[in-house]
């Protein structure tokens, strides 16, 4: 995908604006996007990265901005969830006062979501907040690359721990894509085909239509499919930046799926994984109060296309589950807060919602499970 040409969008947050760059052979560019962002060179940069995107390209970029007039100094965690913790958090802000980070210096986040959270975190509170880049390396990470939230997990509960944090970039290089697992492709394609189900219901449609190219990674399909998905998030984000309102339908499916992950244990299910299942919940709970008939059955075919799961273990303990939603940050002044579909391309942010009916339509998971 070298030769894709790089595709911009911005995050129009006026003063705190930035751009999100797609494309082929961005990592050899660094240097030069990061200057553009106005990023500085006379303090020094830490690269966080994980050891399974470090040793594939870490040493690439850390090249192309030393080459650039960068001091870099580098970080590596253990990959996955469980390093997103306060543990490792406290290991990297150690790392950034050896390393002699200051103010004007800026921390990078080479990897996909665990990484961004995490180094975002620990940009956004050191010193009070410095400089922050993401240079994703996973589909997943197209959507929580933008937007600035941040944050580490607490052993009850996703994210719990965590700030707004806008990023200065998004360097979104195409190529590192070509060496993510299988499961991690179809992980990541959960979030794209959800921008679809929240906002446009032409883009989900297209997902559902192209998942052999998305799946197999088809280098026009994918870079289409990540715009538009960044494109979506960025218009939600530009109107309510810190989730007051709009903000909130970008969970879609994250209220169970958040739960799902704590209950299993982080590692057990992906992110996206986890969040497809919640869709398939929020698309059943939505036709039963009200939503347009067949959209249930409509979001199984489109999760199903791309290979996600769409129902739960019977062994998944029902009441850890609803436990663990109460504790999520969506759960205000008593009530479960909810997104949930009334049709493809559209969601309503629900406050209403009976802890009865998601019990009920947690154990028709379970069900479907067993007739599936």
């Amino acid at each position: 995908m070298r030769n894709a040409t790089a595709k911009t969008l911005t995050v129009e947050l006026g003063e705190r604006s930035y751009p999100i760059v797609i494309g082929g052979g961005l990592l050899d560019r660094a240097a030069d996007y990061l200057r553009q962002a106005g990023v500085p060179d006379k303090s020094p940069l830490m690269i966080v990265s994980d050891d399974n995107v470090a040793p594939l390209y870490l040493e690439r970029l850390e090249s192309a901005l030393s080459g650039g007039g960068y001091r870099v100094v580098s970080a590596v965690v253990p990959a996955g969830e469980q390093s997103k913790s306060l543990t490792v958090y406290n290991d990297l802000v150690t790392r950034a006062i050896e390393a002699g980070l200051d103010r004007s210096s800026a921390i990078l986040a080479l990897g996909g979501g665990v990484v961004g959270d995490l180094a975002g975190f620990v940009a956004g509170t050191y010193m009070r907040g410095i400089r922050f880049v993401q240079v994703p390396t996973t589909i997943l990470a197209h959507d929580s690359s933008v937007g600035g939230k941040v944050a580490v997990n607490h052993p009850l509960a996703k994210n719990m721990i965590g700030v707004f944090h806008q990023p200065e970039l998004v360097l979104y290089d195409v190529d590192t894509l070509n060496t993510l697992p299988p499961r991690e492709v179809r992980a990541g394609l959960a979030e794209m085909v959800k921008h679809g189900l929240i906002w446009d219901r032409e883009f989900a449609e297209w997902c559902w239509n192209n998942a052999p190219r998305l799946l197999d990674l088809e280098p026009e399909a994918l870079i289409y499919g990540l715009e538009r998905g960044c494109a979506i998030k960025a218009q939600i984000v530009s109107r309510d930046e810190r989730e007051n309102d709009l903000r909130a339908i970008l969970n879609l499916g994250h209220t169970l799926g958040h739960a799902i992950e704590a209950v299993a244990g982080y590692g057990r299910y992906l992110h996206g994984e986890a969040i497809a299942v919640g869709m398939a919940a929020a698309a059943l709970l939505g036709e039963e109060r009200g939503g347009e008939t067949g959209l249930y059955a409509e979001t199984m075919l489109m999760l199903r296309a791309l290979e996600l799961p769409v129902t739960l273990p019977e062994d998944m303990d029902t009441e850890a589950l609803m436990a663990a939603m109460q504790r999520d940050k969506k759960f205000r002044e008593g009530r479960m807060v909810y997104i949930v579909p009334s049709e493809i391309g559209r969601v309503e942010i629900a406050s209403d919602v009976d802890a009865d009916a998601v019990r009920d339509v947690i154990e028709r998971l379970k069900e479907k499970e067993e007739s599936s």
